[in-house]
């Protein structure tokens, strides 16, 4: 792929730097651009509409320790070629959103920016995976400009609703706990945890939804009245109906 190349030649280029802490330098950079560009779409969204669609952003670099064990679990030799190339989640963003909706949402925003480029979409909301996980992955490169040359590095961004992160989380806690090998009862347990956090969500996106009708009403009916009293107090009653047939049409 093209950002690995441009990795490795940016290696090349600090030979008297550690190896190591330059693609660490380079994914921290992509994350600050990651990072910056989700708050400027969140600050957007809120300046339009009114409402924020993200309720936390976290972001991480995985620890040498994590990328080791990944490596060897999938049977690649340790080195920076093989981290760069086979571990797509050394520099992860996750957005946790209140709804579903928002999820796709967030999804498309991102998409749509000009400078990122999306390299794959794991869409584990519609297609779980058999734990129960919830999820959806993207993982994209963003240029990162270095003073005598432009590097893509690779971030994979997670969005997940509260519920969906809480889940996730236990269930993280157990695979590290029982090493992958959680007992039969655990497993089960938590996939129809899995379950009630899905029903919960699809509740929670109901009830926001009927929520929102109301205040809509609610906003009709103040702007009906509104015009009611314009015209009886401006017209004079007599004059009050044509101007509320005018004022509806």
């Amino acid at each position: 792929m093209r950002s690995e190349q441009q990795i490795q030649d940016a290696l090349r280029n600090y030979e008297d730097v550690d190896s190591w802490k330059t693609v660490i330098f380079l994914y921290n950079a992509a994350l600050k651009e990651v990072g910056t560009k989700l708050e400027i779409l969140n600050e957007e969204f809120q300046h339009v509409h009114r409402y924020n669609p993200i309720e936390h952003i976290k972001t991480r670099i995985k620890t040498p320790e994590s990328i080791v064990k990944k490596l060897k679990r999938n049977g690649y030799e340790t080195s920076i070629e093989n981290m760069v190339k086979y571990i797509n989640d050394i520099a992860g963003v996750r957005l946790i959103c209140s709804f579903t909706s928002d999820i796709y949402r967030l999804a498309e925003m991102i998409g749509n920016q000009s400078d990122l480029k999306v390299l794959s979409i794991k869409d584990y909301i519609k297609n779980p995976k058999e734990s129960g996980y919830k999820s959806y992955h993207m993982l994209v490169s963003v240029p990162i400009f270095l003073s005598d040359s432009v590097v893509d590095t690779k971030v994979e961004i997670q969005i997940r609703t509260i519920a969906m992160d809480f889940w996730a989380s236990l269930e993280h806690k157990i695979y590290y706990k029982f090493e992958g090998n959680a007992p039969e009862y655990i497993s089960r347990e938590l996939k129809e945890c899995a379950q009630m956090v899905s029903e919960l969500d699809d509740k929670m996106l109901s009830l926001n939804d009927a929520i929102l009708e109301c205040a809509m009403n609610d906003v009709q009916e103040e702007e009906h009245v509104a015009v009611e009293d314009v015209a009886e107090h401006v017209l004079g009653s007599r004059e009050k109906q044509k101007a509320l047939q005018f004022a509806h049409k």
